[in-house]
């Protein structure tokens, strides 16, 4: 990873490929993990089954469907004894023992037909089903109401309305491709094979620490000079969102060796750290004073909100790797907004994620707009009914209410001092 002295000021594609190549270990480490598959395993803990993957092709153990079975309920028959049969000349046949879903067939003699349910096997000397409504009478017999023999008044075609064995996969074929994500058609194809158990990309763990002597849990008394945590939760609910596994663990302390205490604690556990808070030029700088001294660098990015921006790795007991740290300043909308630009991508690229890139529009804005032409400004907004992009809120990182009222981030690049309503600028949307 490049080094860059602390005064330097990265541009924004400067930061993301410096992040790319921390996190590029990650890529080429992915690891496995067992899953069950099972409806009591998914329904018992959901999160587990979402966004998943496979590591490896899988191929199935069985033909799927594993017999030949009826596609409609009717009449299980030979083509060739319905040769002839016309609506003026029907031809009826006696009936053997109704075949239902989960029975076992016995085979079918020649010139006989037998009832047969959706699902279930289709006899052995049978090549086709008439459905129900097609025959006379159009029902199935009943203890009131017995039908011993059935007319019909045309021959199908072999085949008709016959799933054969193996016509959907073949045992033995690829069953799924690896990379796949999983989702509801993918667990269920992998149970109709029988396999109880699959391999997929472990999710990347990641150690959140939100920082600062100010911050409590929500629903706790605040003193003077408090607040509640914010960005614990929103971090949490993004890298979940991202394919990841998250413990958040607060530190609410300027003391550099309580923070280094959370590390040291966790760190063996996790894939990554990110930090948020303690980054700026402040005087109690916790993040700053706890990891600038093990070799995470700290500077600014030239963007807003987001400008101060630490990155780097670190050693730390009972690891044999070093321990990537991304550092992201303290206010909840700089945090979240380099969370998107810079970790959020990547992050879905290592879960495995088909679309890792947040869907772009290129729309007009309603309104005049005015950006540091220093920096890379990145705005909050929606569309609007026109489809043109009306802002939500100011540029401010504080305004964390404005975030949650928007559908997307809209990027005002460095050298734009004033854009005018009217100008398509390009945006992100944040409501998928």
């Amino acid at each position: 990873m490049e080094r860059r002295p602390l005064s330097a000021v990265r541009s924004v594609e400067e930061h993301r490929a410096a992040v790319e190549a921390l996190l590029e270990p990650l890529a080429r480490s992915r690891v496995a993990e067992a899953l069950p598959v099972s409806p009591a395993a998914m329904a018992a803990a959901p999160d587990r089954y979402r966004a998943r993957v496979l590591v490896d092709d899988l191929r199935s153990p069985s033909d799927l469907p594993p017999f030949d079975n009826s596609q409609m309920d009717g009449y299980a028959v030979r083509a060739a004894d319905l040769t002839g049969a016309a609506p003026d000349a029907p031809l009826r046949l006696p009936l053997a023992p109704q075949i239902n879903a989960g029975d076992a067939a016995p085979p079918l003699a020649p010139g006989v037909a037998a009832a047969v349910m959706t699902g279930a096997p289709i006899p052995s000397g049978a090549d086709a089903v008439v459905p129900i409504e097609h025959v006379e009478p159009p029902r199935f017999s009943t203890a009131g109401a017995p039908v011993d023999e059935v007319a019909f008044a045309a021959a199908p075609h072999p085949e008709a309305f016959v799933r054969r064995a193996g016509s959907d996969v073949r045992a033995g074929d690829v069953l799924l491709a690896a990379g796949t994500p999983l989702a509801a058609a993918q667990y269920g194809v992998i149970a109709g094979t029988g396999l109880r158990e699959i391999a997929v990309l472990r999710r990347t763990r990641v150690l959140v620490v939100p920082t600062g002597h100010e911050i409590r849990e929500p629903g706790s008394r605040l003193e003077p000079g408090q607040i509640y945590d914010s960005n614990g939760a929103l971090l949490a609910s993004a890298l979940l969102d991202a394919g990841c596994t998250v413990a958040v663990k607060p530190c609410r302390s300027d003391d550099a060796e309580r923070l280094l205490a959370i590390l040291t604690e966790h760190a063996a556990e996790v894939d990554l750290l990110i930090t948020v808070g303690g980054v700026s030029a402040g005087a109690r700088e916790v993040v700053r004073d706890a990891l600038a001294p093990l070799g995470v660098q700290f500077g600014s990015v030239a963007m807003q909100p987001g400008g101060p921006q630490g990155i780097g790795a670190i050693a730390a007991a009972d690891r044999d790797e070093r321990l990537p740290v991304v550092s992201f300043p303290g206010n909840p909308v700089s945090a979240l907004v380099s969370f998107e630009l810079f970790l959020r991508p990547i992050l879905r690229r290592l879960a495995g994620a088909a679309r890792p890139e947040r869907p772009v529009v290129h729309a007009p804005l309603a309104a005049a707009v005015d950006s540091p032409a220093a920096k890379h400004q990145i705005r909050r907004g929606r569309l609007d009914d026109d489809g043109a992009i009306e802002l939500v809120g100011g540029a401010s990182s504080h305004l964390l209410h404005s975030y949650a009222n928007s559908s997307l981030l809209v990027h005002l690049p460095v050298g734009l001092e004033r854009a005018g309503a009217g100008d398509r600028v390009e945006a992100w949307r944040i409501d998928d």
